[in-house]
């Protein structure tokens, strides 16, 4: 069995650097360009009096053509919602939800799914990448359409939202969770899907994915807390921004830094408060540097900022006192989980981090379960002692998968849990062979890794080999 399983796994992974080399070879007037970006779409305006609306109602909705890539339709039908959401202030907002079934869907529960676009860029929308024909930009959000795939094999029903809302606010965690708690509220109501009356959910979110779900876990006993909630799913998490700035500034990562000050300066998020403090104390070429961060996707953000530290007064005059100015500081702080005990969350919560991640502080998130567990929380906390940040989000999918499966069926533990991991290779037949092409995919798609998944980016067939 061993020898042609891993027959299959090579001619997937064949088949699919095949097509991939076919589509990247086709010229620019060959390419798919039927789909209106997000400014220029006007599903994504809702209707004059919108304000009035309950969060979570849905204000439009549309089938469309879902597709991998942007090229390859996935099978599966698909449905996008405009629905009434909340920014920081308070005021109404609209964004969209974009909801997978699968032919042999389970009816009573459904999964919401926060991917990474980690951009404050409308282009990068999640909505928008899925649409057949749709350019993809935002490399981490088509990469993350492969997880989709797994969970929707699995029969699961899931939806992905826009959670950053419509100006594409990347950072501020808050309207991310309420981003997530309304698409569930929207999805719950969508009667196209024939789900059951109060079905289950389980939220899941790595990465910018976990600012999201992880927010939304801190979030929903306060704000939705009719929703019904079975557990949720978050690694990676950046639960505190400050040291996340830290960690990833001047390094190859540190374009996320302007992406997120272009993200939490917008009118949905702490721009009437923020703005006028970077205003003041921005330089041109820092300007420059931010004009990139609020209008382009992740991986040209990065390279645009490669190796860049924004402590330099090239950038802005305070120099290493930009993280103290108190406004500032305010903002970092209301964005930092695990830091008040009304926002623990109610739900069995699967939290899991490489002590090595190279761009989210792997002691943050330590600091955030041993909060809410002082806090009854029930969290179950999985360090993963080797590999990096990328890895960890492909290797602990088996674990994730588990988790929401026992969340389900009511039966995670009720209590706080820590567990350590040592392997950093992914084991296949946990999932089933018939995954197994979907997550050869994933595991080419992740071409953007760090230091700390060497091991996955030399040889990704050598180490499904090793699991054969």
């Amino acid at each position: 069995m061993a020898s042609s399983v891993a027959r299959m796994v090579r001619v997937a992974l064949v088949s699919f650097l095949a097509f991939t080399s076919i589509a990247s070879a086709l010229p620019a007037s060959q390419a798919i360009r039927t789909v209106q970006t997000p400014d220029d779409d006007p599903f994504y305006k809702p209707a004059a009096g919108f304000e009035s609306a309950a969060p979570g109602t849905i204000l439009a909705q549309r089938s469309i053509n879902a597709a991998i890539f942007g090229l390859i339709p996935n099978g599966v039908e698909a449905h996008q919602l405009l629905y009434r959401t909340t920014a920081i202030d308070g005021s109404a907002i609209a964004t969209v939800t974009t909801v997978f079934k699968p032919k042999k869907a389970k009816l009573d529960r459904f999964i919401s799914f926060a991917t990474a676009y980690d951009s404050s860029a409308t282009k990068c929308q999640p909505s928008f990448a899925y649409q057949l024909g749709a350019p993809q930009d935002s490399l981490i959000a088509s990469v993350e359409f492969l997880i989709i795939q797994i969970y929707l094999a699995l029969g699961y029903v899931v939806a992905s939202p826009d959670y950053e809302g419509p100006e594409a606010a990347f950072g501020p965690g808050r309207l991310a969770g309420m981003g997530v708690l309304d698409n569930i509220r929207a999805v719950k109501s969508f009667k196209t899907l024939g789900l059951t009356d109060n079905p289950m959910v389980v939220g899941v979110g790595y990465s910018g994915g976990a600012i999201a779900t992880g927010w939304a876990a801190s979030l929903q006993p306060k704000y939705a807390s009719e929703l019904n909630i079975k557990g949720w799913v978050q690694g990676g998490t950046p639960s505190n921004l400050t040291g996340t700035l830290n960690l990833i500034n001047d390094s190859v990562f540190s374009g996320f830094v302007p992406a997120a000050i272009a993200g939490i300066t917008k009118p949905s998020a702490y721009g009437a408060e923020l703005k006028p403090v970077i205003e003041s104390i921005i330089t041109p070429e820092g300007q420059k540097v931010l004009d990139v961060g609020g209008s382009e996707c992740a991986v040209t953000a990065l390279a645009a900022f490669f190796e860049k530290n924004i402590f330099d007064t090239k950038y802005q005059t305070l120099g290493d006192r930009f993280i103290y100015e108190p406004t500032i500081q305010k903002v970092m702080k209301l964005n930092t989980m695990g830091v008040n005990q009304d926002e623990t969350p109610k739900a069995p919560t699967f939290v899991y981090h490489a002590t090595k991640d190279e761009i989210i502080p792997y002691g943050d998130a330590k600091s955030m379960v041993k909060s809410w567990c002082s806090w009854d929380a029930n969290v179950k906390f999985t360090t993963y002692a080797s590999g990096g940040h990328a890895t960890t989000e492909i290797v602990a999918i088996p674990d994730a998968i588990n988790f929401v499966k026992n969340a389900f069926a009511g039966t995670t533990k009720k209590r706080c849990t820590q567990n350590t991991e040592l392997g950093s290779i992914l084991n296949p037949l946990a999932l089933g062979v018939e995954l197994e092409p979907i997550l050869v995919k994933l595991i080419d798609g992740l071409i953007h890794l760090g230091d700390q998944d060497a091991n996955l980016k030399k040889d990704p067939v050598g180490v499904w080999k090793k699991t054969l």
